[in-house]
């Protein structure tokens, strides 16, 4: 499986950013080879509008099954749907701490975004 994470920073000890669309990076990691690789996001951290959209296209070419953020906005969602991405809400913690909770299956998979658009 392959997880991406909205963080804060660029290993897994890194806090699991809150925001999707507008989070620093992600974190892909991939569960069968134990290794990971830095997504940045930079080119979104100031984006007028459309950072959510352009979020989730950038995370859909990197071909993960699940996104874990703290919190996703409508267009965001219905890409990562549409990609038959499944997605997870939690930001309590760090990057490693949210990828274990995933391949344990302790998080519960969204059924609709949980913020509007423009959250910031």
């Amino acid at each position: 499986m392959r997880i991406a994470v909205s963080s804060e920073g660029q290993d897994l000890s890194a806090m699991v950013d809150p925001r999707f669309g507008r989070a620093k990076n992600f974190i892909v990691y991939d569960t069968e080879t134990e290794s990971f690789e830095v997504v940045s996001n930079d080119q979104n951290l100031n984006a007028a509008q459309g950072a959510g959209i352009q979020s989730a296209q950038n995370v859909a070419q990197k071909k993960v099954d699940l996104v874990v953020s703290g919190n996703l906005g409508p267009k965001a969602f219905q890409v990562l749907s549409m990609a038959g991405i499944k997605s997870a809400l939690w930001s309590e913690g760090t990057v490693k701490e949210a990828i274990e909770l995933a391949r344990n299956n302790k998080l519960k998979l969204s059924d609709a975004a949980n913020v509007g658009g423009h959250w910031m």
